[in-house]
């Protein structure tokens, strides 16, 4: 064993020192024998914590405005485990009551075994504690988790194993907010599987379909398969056209279903099906899309020596707004117009994934060396466009420091808010539990209040799982477009003992006028009802106020607009 520790050593630090070697070399790998590079498998044996020597130390937290974010995997009382670590996470966040949630994660109990088992940690108060109960299988290798939901709010946990190089996955259910689990249900599977759920209400409402990487799969040459049972049973595997691997899945308004993935050296595939949720339908794939992104899917790299950059996110606006339909790709892509490692790129259709416009780069920062890499996306009911990424422009010249960087879209991509840093920097490898990575990806799930993000970081000198809740009306209020036909207005402002809010609404719809606390709560709500389009005014007076920064924060139908009120003594 320690031989094998110090081989492993000598391979991670000529990675480390070779990063232009490794970035060329990437670009030149075929996309299936990309396919073939990262795999999960059992290859050390459950080590469980020694007893008597469990140790704690605070828990990872952080509240700033218009965010908060909260370490997960936490013990009973709270406090970070010493000696543990957690990765990949997923999040699932109940679509009928938001405060509850549940993200699942690849739990190490010790960083001197890489065998990893099923975490998971679930919310009832909106992300602000968490409980981890343990894993779902004791003592069962398990990895490459995935959450969904459907939309009664029950919660599916997707797992993977592998026994003697046979990859299966079985579909965990809960029905009570994620406290307990059932026995799982077997869902053919293999390595990387995604998993999404229709939740509108066509024909294949409530089926769930899953997709992973072919040349790991537990039914060759298929893999994709589809539940039209609520996930009772999973129906025999076929084969997806493109063959994308390494990507996300979408449902679409009218129950459409989009798979992307590294579909080729220099780009990614989106394939297509309209007739998967026809019930007992034979799955067939109206067609597979190149999507020029200017870049390639980069695995092996340095800064993430035996994982990948990021998966490929693709999301579909189901908005009533003029997005709705649209289809939208981002990815953390290796640059092919400049040598660049990983940029953020985004890319959208506006004809139902037939043809993709030219690729968006999302970070300004303008550099060429540094990465921006698990860049992952989701699109919110009224169809405002959320990007995460971990970014390494803070960390000094050739630096793999990184931070989480946020924006936002709210016009289809046309524009963005600013790059948003939403932590401190850390370094991704530091407590490596014998695997030199950080996990393969993060998850988000938004909402019209904002965004549920599950990732991973080293803030407190470890690998460990966060929940971060983002409102992108507050974070990047100063700095975004204005809203053609939306105004709203606070005179006099800094006030006293009382001020005038001015609003205009371009359509009839539905207002709401809240007043909010610098992390976004809402602490007066001024108007909550339908009204018609125009002008209106409200006087605005609170002495049991205290003194300090607020947010006046408007929301009519599909739009928002926020401004920063200060009250003084």
């Amino acid at each position: 064993m320690k031989k094998r520790s110090i081989n492993f050593l000598v391979i991670v630090a000529i990675l480390l020192i070779c990063p232009i070697v490794s970035f060329s070399q990437n670009k030149n790998i075929p996309a299936a024998e990309k396919a073939r590079m990262h795999h999960e498998q059992p290859d050390q044996k459950y080590l469980a914590p020694k007893p008597g020597m469990s140790k704690t130390s605070p828990a990872g937290r952080l509240k700033s405005t218009g965010f908060f974010t909260t370490q997960v995997n936490v013990d009973a009382n709270g406090n970070n485990i010493v000696g543990d670590a957690a990765n990949e996470p997923s999040i699932a966040v109940d679509p009928v009551n938001p405060d509850k949630m549940v993200i699942g994660w690849r739990q190490f109990d010790d960083v001197n075994s890489n065998f990893r088992q099923a975490g998971y940690g679930y919310s009832s108060n909106g992300g602000l504690t968490w409980t981890f109960p343990g894993v779902i299988t004791p003592l069962v290798f398990r990895s490459d988790p995935v959450l969904d939901f459907d939309a009664e709010g029950q919660f599916f946990y997707n797992s993977l194993t592998s026994d003697a190089g046979i990859y299966t996955c079985r579909v965990f259910k809960s029905t009570n907010g994620g406290a307990t689990w059932d026995l799982g249900t077997e869902a053919h599977g293999g390595d990387k599987q995604w998993m999404t759920i229709d939740r509108t209400s066509g024909p294949g409402s409530g089926n769930i379909y899953s997709a992973w990487n072919s040349s790991y799969s537990s039914c060759q040459p298929g893999f994709f398969t589809r539940s039209a049972d609520a996930g009772a049973s999973y129906e025999d595997c076929v084969e997806i056209d493109g063959n994308p691997f390494w990507g996300t899945m979408a449902v679409g308004p009218s129950g459409e279903l989009y798979v992307s993935g590294a579909g080729s050296f220099d780009g990614i595939t989106v394939s297509k099906s309209t007739n998967a949720q026809a019930p007992g339908s034979t799955i067939n794939w109206n067609y597979a899309t190149h999507v020029d992104m200017d870049g390639y899917i980069v695995g092996q790299d340095p800064i993430n020596p035996v994982g990948i950059l990021g998966q490929v996110s693709i999301d579909v606006d189901c908005s009533t707004g003029p997005g709705r339909g649209n289809v939208y790709v981002v990815a953390s892509m290796a640059r092919n117009s400049v040598y660049d490692p990983a940029d953020v790129m985004f890319s959208k259709s506006t004809d139902g994934g037939a043809t993709f416009e030219p690729p968006l780069r999302i970070n300004t920062d303008v550099s060429t060396t540094n990465y921006q890499w698990f860049a992952t996306m989701s699109v919110a009911p009224n169809g405002r466009i959320d990007v995460i990424w971990l970014d390494t422009r803070d960390g000094g010249p050739g630096s793999f420091l990184s931070a989480l960087y946020y924006c936002y879209s709210d016009d289809q991509g046309a524009t963005w808010s600013i790059n948003k840093k939403l932590s401190d920097v850390f370094d991704p490898q530091v407590g490596y539990p014998q695997q030199a990575k950080m996990g393969d990806y993060f998850d988000m799930v938004s909402d019209n209040a904002g965004a549920h993000l599950a990732w991973a970081n080293t803030l407190n000198g470890e690998q460990d799982v966060y929940y971060t809740h983002i409102i992108p009306t507050i974070v990047g209020m100063n700095e975004t477009r204005n809203i053609p036909s939306l105004s709203l207005l606070a005179s006099p402002n800094p006030f006293k003992g009382q001020t005038t809010i001015r609003y205009t609404i371009p359509a009839d719809c539905f207002v709401k006028v809240v007043i909010c606390d610098l992390y976004g709560a809402e602490i007066r709500t001024l108007v909550e009802k339908s009204q018609p389009s125009g002008a209106y005014t409200i006087h605005f007076s609170d002495e049991e106020l205290s003194s300090g920064f607020y947010f006046c924060r408007l929301s009519a139908g599909e739009q928002t607009k926020t401004v920063r009120l200060i009250k003084l003594k």
